[in-house]
């Protein structure tokens, strides 16, 4: 208790509060930016750190990473541009809502839904830190591999109720993430002898094109068709869900807390793939599944908790063992290795004062992103009010700079428009990309440890087998796409055979 207090007094000083609040303010901005992501925050917030003390220092990285998490639905609401990869899942349904009038309560119950996976995740990782750190240290290649399998399974639930075309836009993601050189054996794939694809395609600079680009085309489609229509936001407010929906979404957010804190603890997963298994449990799960993409809240709610569930699920593996799951608790951890804290077993009883320190500052950080996006909301919807063509135009020089400030790349540009286009097509052909995002963010993922869990067995394809969260993982993963197929051959016949019916019954007469 006297450790408890001790830490409340140091991190409500003053210098502590701000930095917590700079960091999650900068994290909220960068993370609604298309391009400038919060770890690039984080990288650049880093450097400030050196002359504060410890607890402000390790509250300024903290709040950029946590205010970067939540901040990436802003965009993604608004505009349909997610500001993050972890904020493409909320896309599907975000960005609907806004169509139909509801900005303003998307944006409030993201901001719910964020805060409450980060505080369910944080209460798991102080009581639980050992132990799911113990249990996602048990996660092999293998076993990862069937996650991953399992998560690349999903399409069929999020294919439009097309599972060819939703295999079609998995193997489209995967096939893009393969260009360039292959880390592990450095052979050219995709690149045809050009120098410039060598570099590959970044997944940022992906999802500015399957995005933003299409959504540019058909605003200024719509404008020179003058059919679009005009926004009316006259009263502005920030809206909040009622209890009654709270409490409608209660266990979906609970249950999707855990999905996200699990799968964060998992090092090489990270909020993306949370964010999706979520949206697939919650759409998997509804009564009303058919409103997934129409607008269902359920849609904005699954994602933005399993997104920010990852922070804590993250930290477990990062203070108890020292591993990163992903680049953004890799800064994190140069940061605690500046001012001294080494983690480890040992941090907890070493430095007990400063890991409660941390507890508070993620309290704190996630009290801060509430009330800057409560209070922005009103400020963000103003951007409806804008000309859909005069938006596109913004956007435009928007993306365009976050796609060239990823790698300093020309190449990032040109690839973001080409790529773009390319996705405009596949809107018009009603191939969903939301598979081709998924085999994008999961691609590389994938093949990583299928390659890694060969070497380790030298070449025995036993290891997915033996292993029981990996067969585990595999057999479900079997299991859906074969009830998906059932259903849609089950389908297909049953729109058929009334044609076959009707036919006979036209050549007896």
């Amino acid at each position: 208790m006297d450790l408890l207090i001790a830490a409340l007094q140091v991190t409500v000083s003053p210098v502590t509060l701000i930095a917590i609040f700079s960091g999650c303010l900068l994290g909220v901005i960068f993370g609604a930016i298309p391009g400038l992501t919060f770890t690039v925050a984080m990288a650049l917030v880093v450097p400030m750190s050196f002359a504060l003390d410890a607890a402000p220092a390790i509250g300024l990285l903290l709040g950029t990473y946590i205010g970067g998490m939540t901040g990436g639905s802003v965009s993604a609401i608004l505009l349909g541009i997610p500001g993050t990869p972890s904020a493409a899942a909320t896309v599907l349904d975000g960005y609907p809502l806004t169509r139909h009038g509801k900005a303003s309560l998307a944006l409030g119950t993201a901001v719910v839904a964020s805060a409450f996976g980060g505080f369910v995740s944080l209460i798991i990782m102080m009581f639980s830190v050992d132990f799911v750190a113990g249990l996602a240290m048990r996660f092999g290649p293998a076993e990862t591999f069937g996650l991953l399998i399992f998560g690349l399974s999903t399409i069929c639930g999020l294919s439009a109720g097309s599972i060819v075309k939703g295999l079609i836009g998995a193997i489209i993601g995967l096939m893009v993430m393969t260009i360039g050189v292959d880390e592990m054996s450095g052979m050219q794939r995709l690149t045809f002898g050009t120098i410039t694809l060598q570099q590959g395609i970044n997944i940022l600079v992906a999802m500015i094109a399957l995005f933003a680009v299409p959504h540019v085309i058909d605003a200024f489609v719509q404008h020179y068709r003058s059919d679009r229509e005009l926004n009316e936001l006259a009263d502005v407010r920030a809206e909040l869900p009622s209890i009654r929906d709270l409490a409608r979404n209660f266990w979906l957010m609970l249950r999707c807390s855990l999905i996200g804190t699990g799968v964060g603890a998992i090092p090489g997963t990270g909020g993306p793939i949370a964010a999706f298994l979520a949206y697939a449990h919650a759409k998997k799960t509804s009564k009303t599944p058919e409103k997934f993409g129409q607008g269902a809240m359920e849609g904005v709610v699954a994602p933005e908790t399993a997104n920010n569930a990852v922070t804590g699920g993250a930290m477990i593996p990062l203070l108890s063992l020292g591993i990163p799951g992903d680049p953004a608790t890799a800064i994190l951890l140069s940061g605690l290795l500046i001012h001294g804290l080494i983690p480890g077993p040992m941090l907890f009883l070493e430095h007990s004062l400063e890991i409660y320190e941390i507890y508070l500052a993620i309290v704190a950080a996630y009290a801060f992103v509430v009330a800057i996006q409560l209070l922005g909301i009103r400020f963000f919807v103003q951007l409806l009010r804008v000309p859909a063509h005069l938006l596109a135009v913004g956007i435009v020089i928007m993306c365009g700079y976050g796609a060239f400030t990823i790698r300093n790349s020309v190449f990032d540009v040109v690839a973001a428009a080409v790529l773009g286009a390319m996705a405009y097509g596949l809107n018009r052909a009603r191939i969903p990309l939301t598979p081709i995002i998924l085999g994008l963010v999961l691609g590389p993922s994938i093949e990583r440890e299928f390659r890694t869990a060969m070497i380790l067995s030298e070449g025995r394809l036993d290891i997915f087998y033996t292993s029981v969260p990996a067969a585990g993982f595999l057999l479900v993963a079997f299991l859906i796409v074969g009830i998906q197929l059932f259903k849609s051959v089950r389908a297909y016949f049953a729109k058929s055979s009334p044609k076959v019916k009707s036919d006979a019954s036209t050549q007896s007469n």
